[in-house]
């Protein structure tokens, strides 16, 4: 019984999290935007390799006009020609980062015309969205490789957010794990929502943005959503797979040992109390 207790309140350390959310105006959801950075640590550069601790960030303003629209993002863009350890799946047909202020899709108004009165860019003057869906997952590596990594923490600010409980963060372990979903708030021009753990547990985060892929117009039972900055914590290498049963292992035995002694303190006081 009590190596079941051990093995089950052991991940319960790794599921801590602190929970990060603002919604309106750019200026009004800055303070809740600083903190989430602040509480991940200091912004790294975008080099290849985990500097262990830290945050990294992706703004898509530097995206070249060769991978905005109407043109794809390849959805290994963050890893290989930009390392930040992050790479994009999506069950639609790929990815998207807005055209500058002096191309023809502005905000994504090459999708939808009404879209560039939609949406808002939080930091000028791209943003970004899957194509043929509302969902997208960011895996984590090691920024350049292709070895899977861990976060704990991730943030994002989205545009347009109308309708309550349906943009979301969802976060999965190592393992594919849910860890939670968490919903970002409605009623201002961008909503913020960030999660942190308190260890690097995170493996992928499925962000889900509105109700409907980008097409139709707002409004009317449909709310469509955009994305800009991400904020995460540094990715760090995952822990080999019998890490965490060696640390319950070892728990296990400390507490056995710890038993034995007290069994033994028992008795001597018992001998005692018979003499």
């Amino acid at each position: 019984m009590l190596l079941v207790t051990v093995c089950l309140t052991l991940p319960a350390s790794l599921l801590a999290q602190t929970v990060s959310s603002a919604s309106g105006s750019a200026a009004g959801i800055q303070p809740q935007v600083d903190a989430f950075r602040t509480s991940l640590g200091p912004l790294n550069a975008n080099t290849v390799g985990s500097f262990g601790s830290g945050r990294r960030e992706i703004n898509w303003d530097g995206v070249p006009d060769t991978f905005a629209s109407p043109n794809g993002l390849p959805a290994n863009f963050f890893n290989v020609n930009s390392p930040r350890g992050v790479v994009f799946s999506t069950p639609g047909l790929g990815f998207a980062v807005s055209a500058n202020a002096t191309g023809p899709a502005i905000l994504f108004g090459n999708i939808n015309p009404t879209y560039a009165q939609t949406f808002s860019a939080f930091s000028a003057q791209r943003i970004f969205t899957a194509i043929g869906s509302n969902v997208i997952d960011v895996n984590f590596f090691i920024p350049g490789s292709t070895t899977a990594a861990l976060t704990r923490g991730f943030g994002a600010i989205f545009s347009d957010v109308d309708l309550a409980s349906t943009t979301s963060l969802q976060f999965f372990d190592g393992s594919n794990a849910s860890l939670g979903t968490f919903f970002a708030p409605t009623g201002g021009i961008f909503s913020f929502l960030g999660v942190s753990f308190g260890s690097s547990s995170v493996g992928r985060v499925r962000i889900t943005s509105g109700n409907t892929a980008l097409g139709p117009n707002d409004g009317g039972g449909s709310d469509v959503v955009a994305m800009d900055d991400f904020i995460y914590a540094e990715p760090t290498v995952v822990p080999e797979p019998g890490t965490y049963g060696m640390l319950g292992a070892g728990l296990f035995a400390l507490a056995l040992l710890k038993h034995g002694r007290r069994r033994k303190r028992v008795k001597a006081a018992c001998r005692q109390m018979i003499a």
